[in-house]
Parts: C-alpha cells; structure tokens; sequence
C-alpha cells in the first residue's frame, strides 16, 4: 500500500464510495448522511486543503484524508485533518499509516499542531489511536453530536503539538 495525493478526477468516485460508506452511518461524523456527491468537492477536495488515499497495488484506494489550515491567517500555522477508511477494509492499521502519513506532512507544510475540532465521544476506537499518536483532549463540546444511534453525545477537541 501507497499513500499519494489524490487526483480529483482519477480519485474522485473511489473517494466518493468511502465517503459516502462512512458518512451514512451517522456515528462520526457531522455531514449529513445524505449529502449528494457534489458537495464531495468542497468538502474533501477543496483547495485549501490537501487530499491523500491509501491504495493498493491494485488500485484500490482504502483510505483518504485531508489536511488543512484549522483556521485562516493568524490560526494557520495549526492543521486540520479528516480521516476514513473504507469500511471493508477496517482493522487492518490503515487509520494508523494515514495518521502517520498526516502527521509527517503537517511537519513538512511547517505546521505547529494539529487540532481534531469535533472527535465523536463514542467513536472509541478513533479516539484510542488519537491518544496513541500524542494528541490530547483539550476540550469538550457536552451533547455536541446527533449521533444516528445514541442520540446526543458529547464531542471533544483533541490537539497535538508538532516538535520540529
């Protein structure tokens, strides 16, 4: 498995599949689980951000994230970042190389931190990793998230200090 820049236009579907899979479930995320596919562009593909995946040999991408200024002008120096495996592939540590993969970037772009503005309180095994990686809760949104199942759940910001 590689992970490379994504193409809009040679990615796009392969990264629609996984955003759609993963936004429909209505458990991490904040899009609406009916968000049409053209919204994908401002939302994953934007130009103010930069957009991976993970592929296979054989051209299947199993992963995307995204990577961006959390804030504009005198908040740009601390990145923002989204992840989503696809579904099917789940467990196999792909979270983790994207998560590397991110933090390593961060670092080459001259960021100083990265901040999850809005990590869903029950989305526990993405919280785990995040904490295996360094990141620290800093703050608490109580009921921040309608989760499709649990109802209203708190969020929580989570930050991680980039050394260089």
């Amino acid at each position: 498995m590689v992970i490379r820049s994504a193409d809009k236009i040679t990615d796009y579907e392969k990264v629609w599949a996984i955003f759609k899979a993963v936004i429909s479930t209505g458990d991490s995320y904040v899009f609406d689980p009916e968000t049409p596919k053209e919204s994908l562009g401002k939302y994953w593909f934007a130009d103010s951000m930069h957009t991976f995946v993970a592929v296979e040999e054989d051209g299947q991408v199993l992963g995307t994230y995204i990577l961006k200024p959390n804030q504009i002008d005198l908040g740009n120096h601390i990145a923002n970042c989204g992840y989503m495996v696809n579904p099917k592939y789940q467990g196999r540590g792909i979270g983790k190389l994207l998560c590397e993969h991110s933090i390593k970037f961060a670092r080459q772009q001259g960021f100083l931190g990265i901040q999850f503005n809005i990590v869903v309180s029950a989305n526990e095994a993405a919280l785990k990793l995040w904490q295996k990686f360094g990141f620290e809760i800093i703050g608490k949104t109580p009921k921040g998230f309608r989760h499709k199942t649990l109802g209203l759940v708190d969020t929580f910001i989570m930050f991680k200090e980039l050394s260089h």
